[in-house]
């Protein structure tokens, strides 16, 4: 049998320093070694009892939990899961938090005194198992500076997308987003759905972020935004989101449906309605994440005519969403993150060609009206 994980918890509260040891002791292959009330006390701590995870709440007295961070990964490397409020100031400190290389985050429920600090044990017990066995987290190469803007071009491209790309991402996902869209040039014809697994109350933040350092337009969706070139919509937290191909252009629509293999947003939700309604204009794409949401998805876009797109294992935090699809055949292209937003572009250069199933109907950039989710 392995011996469990060590883990250190450092947080400025007292409850919490309580409560996150006693929801992980539970878990036979997890041990908290220690605690500590915050950054200073937390690398000596670090020194002294050799964690191999790390769970760091970011607002503390003395050293914050940011600065604590940057020592963390300049000295140690050892993997930490940040712990964050759950407000517009503790969305914006934990973005900035997994760019200075935090591995995930968590977000504490609204009442943790109430007890509904259960409602986190098994996503944060998985998430310390998952960064033990990754190790420290991999950011990717020239990740834009905190406060870059990009600038924004004076015109969105004309006409309707060439494409519909659809991506599905989870742990590592907001830095290799953040990373790809600053790549994607201001006249990209294409249009992105993003379902990026999140709580509620984070995506909005997320979305600013991303429109920040990219070019093209990114917003958190709303049920009826219009699928333009060069804009993408990020699902909000804790819903669904599916596309329609209707008269009047490509639309999203948000709904409330259970969680799907315990995901909601679900990746496989948004894949399935883009393979019935997109078909071969669709370009799906499964990016680094842990578990399987998405894989049959893409199957499902492929079985479709769409275009298929894994990312590659090498340049993944986590690889275990693409690897899935991968394994099952579903993926027509296995391409590096380095070099995604390159073939977004090239894919989504000219329409895709009508299949003959779709040759008979009215077509808006090669995709059939009319259909229905």
């Amino acid at each position: 049998m392995s011996e469990p994980i060590r883990v250190l918890v450092v947080d400025d509260s007292a409850l919490m320093r309580k409560l996150i040891p006693q929801i992980l002791q539970r878990d036979a292959s997890i041990q908290v070694v220690g605690t500590a009330m915050d950054g200073s006390f937390g690398l000596k701590k670090i020194e002294e009892l050799k964690p191999q995870v790390i769970t760091l709440d970011l607002e503390m007295p003395r050293m914050d939990g940011l600065e604590t961070l940057r020592q963390i990964s300049r000295k140690y490397r050892t993997p930490v899961i940040v712990v964050s409020a759950h407000s517009q100031e503790g969305a914006s400190a934990t973005f900035k938090a997994l760019a200075l290389g935090a591995f995930d985050f968590v977000a504490k429920p609204v009442d943790v005194a109430s007890g509904r600090l259960e409602e986190i044990a098994t996503e944060l017990a998985a998430k310390i198992k998952l960064a033990a066995r990754a190790g420290p987290s991999r950011l990717p190469a020239e990740l834009p500076p905190a406060e870059w803007r990009r600038p924004k071009p004076e015109r969105r491209p004309a006409g309707s997308p060439t494409r519909l790309v659809a991506i599905g991402i989870s742990t590592g996902g907001p830095n290799a987003l953040q990373y790809m869209f600053s790549q994607l040039p201001g006249e990209f014809r294409g249009s992105i759905v993003v379902v990026q697994h999140m709580p509620e109350g984070f995506t909005e933040m997320f979305a600013r972020r991303l429109d920040e350092c990219a070019a093209i337009e990114v917003r958190e969706a709303r049920s009826g935004d219009l699928l333009l070139p060069g804009r993408a919509l990020i699902c909000p937290g804790n819903r669904h989101i599916k596309v329609r191909n209707i008269p009047q252009g490509g639309t999203v629509v948000l709904v409330d449906k259970p969680r799907l293999n315990g995901h909601r947003p679900s990746v496989d939700v948004l894949f399935a309605s883009v393979a019935e309604e997109f078909r071969s204009s669709a370009v799906a794409v499964l990016m680094t994440g842990m578990g399987e949401d998405g894989a049959e998805g893409l199957g499902a876009v492929k079985a479709s005519g769409g275009m298929t797109i894994a990312q590659s294992e090498a340049s993944c935090v986590v690889d275990s969403m693409p690897r899935a699809a991968i394994e099952r055949g579903y993926a027509t292209r296995v391409v590096p993150l380095e070099a995604l937003a390159r073939t977004l572009v090239t894919l989504c250069e000219t329409p895709a060609p009508s299949s003959k199933e779709e040759s008979g109907s009215a077509v808006l950039g090669g995709v059939p009206k009319g259909l229905q989710v």
